[in-house]
C-alpha cells in the first residue's frame, strides 16, 4: 500500500508541474508585450522555447507513469487550493512589475522541480530524477537572468516618468514593499499551523519576527516621505494586479507546497526590494538605498533557509499521503 502512495503521489507531483508549465507559457507570450526593452524580450522569447521542452518532457514522464497530460491541459491548476492561472495571467503593467512577478515564478518552478526530484528519487524513477533535476537547473538559470535585469526593468519602467516625478514613483515603490510585508505577515502567521513541524514551524517564526520589523521600517519610510500605508494595510497587493490575500489565503495543504510558495514569495520580495533600490537610485534617495539594501539581505537569507528545507518537507509530505520513510 505504502509503494502505491507513493507512485500516486508521484503523478501528482508530475500533474502539478505539467500545470505549472502550462501556466508559465501564458505568462512567456504575455511577457515580450509588456518588456518593454528589447533584451527583455529576448530574454522571455528564449524561455518560451525553454518552457515548451520542459512542457514535453514533463507530459512524457506523467504518461510514463500512468498519468494523463489531456486531462490538466486546459484545467487551472489547484495545487494547495491556489490557482496558478491567476498568478500566471495577472497582466503586470510595467515592466519592472513583469521582472519581479516572473522572478518568483521561476523559483516556485525551481522549488517544484527540486521536490519533484526528491520524491522520484524515493520512488526510484530515475529518469524523473533526470528531468526534474535539468529542468530546475533551467528554472534557477532563468531567475538568475531576469535577477541580473532588475536594473534595466526599472529604467524602462521609469522611461516616460519626468525627472521630477520620480520622487512619487518612490513612494509608489515604498507602498508596494509594505502592502509585500503586509501579505508575508499573513502567509507566516498562518504557516506554522499548516505544517505542524517544529523545524519548519521555527523557521517561519523567526522569519515572522524579522518581517514585522521590515514592515515598521518600510511604514517608517513611507510615512516620512507623506505616503499612506493604512489603506494599504488590507489592499490587494498591486505588484502585476495579483491579489497575494486572496493568492495565499487558501493555504496550501501540505509543507511540501507550503515551503514552495514560501520560497516564491521570498524572491518576489527580493524583486521588490530591487527595484526599489534601483528607483531610489534615480531619485538619489540614500536611507531608501540603505532600507532596501538592509531588508535584501534578510530576504536572500530567509529563501536559502526555506530551500534547504526541501527535502524535509516533501519528506513530510509524503509521510502525511501514508508514505512511510
Amino acid at each position: 500500500m505504502t509503494n502505491e502512495n507513493l507512485e500516486r503521489q508521484l503523478e501528482k507531483y508530475l500533474s502539478d508541474a505539467y500545470s505549472i508549465e502550462k501556466q508559465a507559457l501564458v505568462q512567456m507570450k504575455m511577457a515580450p508585450g509588456i518588456a518593454g526593452d528589447r533584451q527583455l524580450a529576448q530574454l522571455f522569447e528564449q524561455h518560451e522555447r525553454e518552457t515548451e521542452g520542459h512542457e514535453r518532457l514533463v507530459g512524457e514522464r506523467l504518461e510514463a507513469v500512468g498519468g494523463s497530460p489531456s486531462k490538466v491541459k486546459d484545467v487551472v491548476m489547484e495545487a494547495g487550493g491556489v490557482g496558478f492561472a491567476l498568478f500566471a495571467k495577472a497582466q503586470p503593467d510595467s515592466p519592472g512589475k513583469l521582472v519581479a512577478h516572473a522572478h518568483s515564478y521561476e523559483a516556485l518552478e525551481e522549488a517544484s522541480y527540486e521536490l519533484l526530484g526528491h520524491v522520484a528519487e524515493r520512488a526510484g524513477d530515475s529518469e524523473t530524477v533526470d528531468v526534474a533535476h535539468r529542468i530546475r537547473d533551467e528554472e534557477a538559470a532563468m531567475k538568475a537572468r531576469l535577477a541580473g535585469c532588475f536594473e534595466a526593468a526599472a529604467r524602462a519602467s521609469l522611461r516616460e516618468v519626468e525627472p521630477d516625478d520620480v520622487g512619487e514613483q518612490l513612494t509608489k515603490y515604498l507602498a508596494d514593499a509594505h502592502a509585500l510585508e503586509t501579505q508575508a505577515i499573513s502567509l507566516l502567521e498562518r504557516a506554522p499551523s499548516i505544517v505542524e513541524d517544529a523545524t519548519l514551524a521555527r523557521l517561519f517564526e523567526e522569519h515572522l519576527e524579522e518581517t514585522r520589523e521590515h514592515e515598521r521600517l518600510v511604514e517608517a519610510q513611507l510615512t516620512e516621505r507623506g505616503g499612506r500605508t493604512n489603506a494599504l494595510k488590507d489592499a490587494a497587493l498591486g505588484l502585476g494586479g495579483l491579489n497575494w490575500g486572496g493568492f495565499f489565503a487558501a493555504q496550501p495543504d501540505t509543507p511540501g507546497k507550503l515551503a514552495a510558495f514560501a520560497y516564491a514569495f521570498e524572491h518576489l520580495e527580493i524583486a521588490g526590494y530591487e527595484l526599489l533600490k534601483c528607483v531610489a537610485t534615480v531619485a538619489a534617495d540614500g536611507h531608501v538605498i540603505q532600507l532596501a539594501e538592509r531588508i535584501l539581505a534578510d530576504e536572500r537569507a530567509a529563501a536559502e533557509k526555506v530551500r534547504a528545507q526541501f527535502p524535509h518537507a516533501a519528506d513530510l509530505s509524503l509521510e502525511l499521503a501514508g508514505v512511510s520513510a
